[in-house]
């Protein structure tokens, strides 16, 4: 059965306060329904100051999606780690592990906007040393011993629930990237489908003497909504997709590597290209084999529709993905 993602960054360009309230707090229920019908994780990522509202603060909705679900992970994928304190961030993972009982999954990559640097007054050309620093803290800080950190001692309680200490990726698409999850020990999360990078980093793993291993993105790996009438979706709420197609897209360079990367332009553009797909609940059944990512409220997809989406997953899909 593929592993099966509901992903959600509760973007809103035309949000007022009272609108993004209800859909966060939709968010919130529509997890609650995906752990209930079986889904595998709900993935969630940060990003700051963006006009559409983008989600800035996933280790907050993380909890709350906890304090609503009983069994389903939550992927935070990924955060921005040198914008991070390392010892409050240490805190934060692990009260959300015990809270969780062990369902949170943290990707730490480095970001590649650097204005969230610049707005938060730190060095884009020390993102490298930052990171290192931030990785190298945290797995020292969940023994819960006493620890010299920049000149001083300190400790960091309550420990984890997660022994050794709560699963922390590091995420990537470069060698530095990959050398640095290879050098602490830790899974390696490339940013896209690169079959080099996992065998150079397992090359690194044997030089540091170090085991570990790679969540690799498939190398098609769609982001779909589900519709009983695709037509008719693409031509009511096709700007929808397109808005965080065109986001993204803003924010890549060419020497950026993600599984999410679109070029398209208009909507018609956009559907051709495959990178979002608006499908049938009898065209889900085969896709895969190996992931399935649904994506309910992208771009500001009115919530209503949103629902449609994961109801149609959840009561059409996975019953008989299990069967």
């Amino acid at each position: 059965m593929p592993f099966t993602v509901v992903r959600f960054n509760l973007v809103d360009p035309d949000a007022t306060p009272e609108s993004l309230s209800e859909r966060y707090r939709a968010a919130v229920r529509m997890a609650a329904h995906a752990d209930r019908h079986g889904v595998d994780t709900v993935q969630t990522e940060e990003h700051h100051g963006v006009e559409n509202n983008w989600l800035p603060s996933p280790f907050a909705f993380a909890g709350a999606v906890f304090g609503a679900t009983e069994r389903i992970a939550v992927t935070v994928s990924a955060i921005i780690g040198p914008l991070h304190d390392p010892l409050r961030l240490a805190e934060d993972i692990a009260v959300l592990d015990l809270l969780s009982g062990g369902r949170l999954v943290t990707v730490a990559g480095i970001g590649y906007r650097p204005e969230e640097y610049e707005e938060r007054g730190v060095d884009w050309g020390r993102r490298g040393k930052l990171q290192d620093l931030l990785l190298e803290t945290l797995l020292t800080a969940w023994t819960g011993e006493p620890f010299s950190y920049q000149g001083r001692t300190v400790r960091v309680t309550p420990r984890p629930f997660t022994q050794p200490h709560p699963m922390l990726l590091v995420g990537g698409s470069s060698r530095a990237a990959a050398r640095r999850a290879a050098r602490l020990g830790l899974p390696f999360f490339p940013s896209a489908h690169l079959p080099e990078l996992e065998a150079y980093y397992r090359e690194r793993c044997a030089e540091y003497g170090t085991e570990g291993w790679t969540m690799m993105p498939a190398e098609v790996t769609p982001l779909l909504h589900l519709s009983e009438d695709p037509d008719r979706t693409w031509a009511e709420y096709g700007e929808h997709f397109l808005h965080e197609a065109r986001t993204y897209a803003s924010w890549q360079s060419k020497d950026i590597r993600s599984a999410v990367r679109s070029a398209a332009t208009t909507v018609a553009e956009l559907r051709a290209e495959g990178v979002y797909r608006v499908v049938t609940p009898e065209e889900c059944l085969t896709l895969g084999p190996e992931s399935l990512v649904l994506h309910p409220l992208c771009g500001g997809m009115p919530v209503e529709e949103g629902w449609r989406s994961l109801r149609l997953f959840c009561e059409d899909v996975l019953p008989r993905l299990t069967a």
